[in-house]
């Protein structure tokens, strides 16, 4: 089959792979309708990692079942289905806690609990940017959609951005009528911020400099704060006569930098705590890594951030981290989009053919004007 292949930092490449097979009796194939660039992908594309070369890429995955083992009973071959990119054994500690992204039986990586689709560190399963996947344990790790090809660019988001984006504002403790700022306009940035609307926020701030990811910020009905107009932290004191926030969203990750471009891994951290009310939370669901060889400072290359503890612990503000247990809300998003309550495609400018991944990768990590959010049809 044709999969994207990871050859060398800024090098991707289509190229021919082994068909997935059932390999236990668990296990399921499924034909990729859909697969996503993410912008975690970029760390990975960008060198940041220690990814593999010949790894295939692809953790957002949607497709239709082709193959099942003898021991998959819920699902069956047809099922059209979303793919969470968290692969969980559903019978663990964590597992049965709800803490699907940390499954301590699906990763051999020493350390690491929880794995994932072509992700650096996350265990030795290739990614759906591909024609087909293997999912292991398919009957627990696999959610039913419905037939057809309806909200395909809405349930695409399913596999990680859409919960990521709502788990970003439930570590953050937002209540209904809660003021919210959401740092980052990347996709998971723009999906906290639409999960906040949809919970009942009384007002959304979003945080970036790129023109197209903020009018996209607009259009859901959140405001637009430009951090290479003025200092954000300000801008968001003087629309809140000086209060500050409730709830804040952290969704850029530990490439952050300034508007000139320069990295500084503590600048969004201590610009939440410097925004957020005394005694309000914050959701951190940018990426963090305990190694960053190409980090800024020292500490950072070895995972310290130097964020302002000080002043966090001062005001008593509450902290919620980690990667998102996909399982626990993806059903429930589904029948909001479903309903017409939520519509996570506003994302998308791009759908290209899986040929044309080397294009997407290269325009959507340049920040290109209008590359918001790549999908890509391996049957195009």
């Amino acid at each position: 089959m044709k999969a994207v292949v990871y050859r060398g930092p800024r090098r991707v490449a289509v190229e021919q792979v082994a068909d997935p097979t059932i390999e236990t009796a668990t296990d399921a194939v499924v034909r990729i309708t859909t697969t996503n660039i993410c912008g975690s992908d970029l760390h990975m594309y960008e060198g940041r990692t220690a990814v593999e070369e010949g790894t295939v890429l692809g953790h957002e995955n949607l497709g239709v079942v082709e193959a099942v083992g003898d021991a998959v009973g819920r699902i069956t071959v047809g099922d059209r289905v979303s793919v969470p990119f968290n692969i969980t054994c559903g019978t663990c500690r964590n597992c049965v806690a709800g803490w699907t992204s940390y499954c301590t039986r699906t990763n051999p990586t020493e350390g690491v609990d929880g794995a994932a689709y072509g992700y650096a560190n996350m265990g030795p399963y290739p990614g759906g940017q591909a024609e087909y996947l293997r999912v292991p344990y398919a009957d627990f790790n696999l959610l039913e959609l419905p037939p057809g090809d309806a909200h395909e660019n809405d349930f695409t988001m399913l596999s990680d951005i859409f919960p990521t984006g709502w788990h970003g504002v439930q570590l953050s403790g937002m209540q209904p009528g809660d003021r919210v700022a959401v740092f980052g306009a990347g996709p998971v940035g723009l999906l906290a911020a639409h999960s906040a609307m949809i919970r009942g926020a009384s007002q959304v701030f979003v945080v970036d400099k790129e023109r197209d990811r903020l009018d996209l910020a607009v259009k859901i009905g959140a405001t637009p704060v430009d951090f290479s107009t003025a200092d954000p932290v300000d801008q968001i004191m003087d629309a809140t006569d000086g209060i500050g926030v409730d709830r804040g969203v952290e969704a850029v990750g530990y490439q952050a930098h300034d508007p000139s471009g320069q990295e500084h891994p503590e600048l969004v951290l201590d610009n939440l705590v410097k925004t957020v009310r005394s005694t309000g939370g914050i959701g951190v669901v940018g990426v963090y890594v305990p190694q960053d060889p190409g980090a800024a400072t020292d500490q950072a290359k070895h995972g310290r951030i130097a964020f302002d503890y000080g002043t966090f612990f001062t005001k008593g503000q509450t902290m919620g981290t980690g990667q998102c247990p996909v399982k626990r809300y993806n059903r429930q998003l589904r029948d909001l989009i479903i309903t017409g309550h939520a519509t996570p495609s506003f994302l998308v400018s791009h759908e290209l053919p899986l040929d044309d991944a080397a294009t997407g990768y290269e325009r959507f990590d340049n920040r290109d004007s209008g590359w918001t959010k790549v999908l890509l049809r391996p049957a195009a």
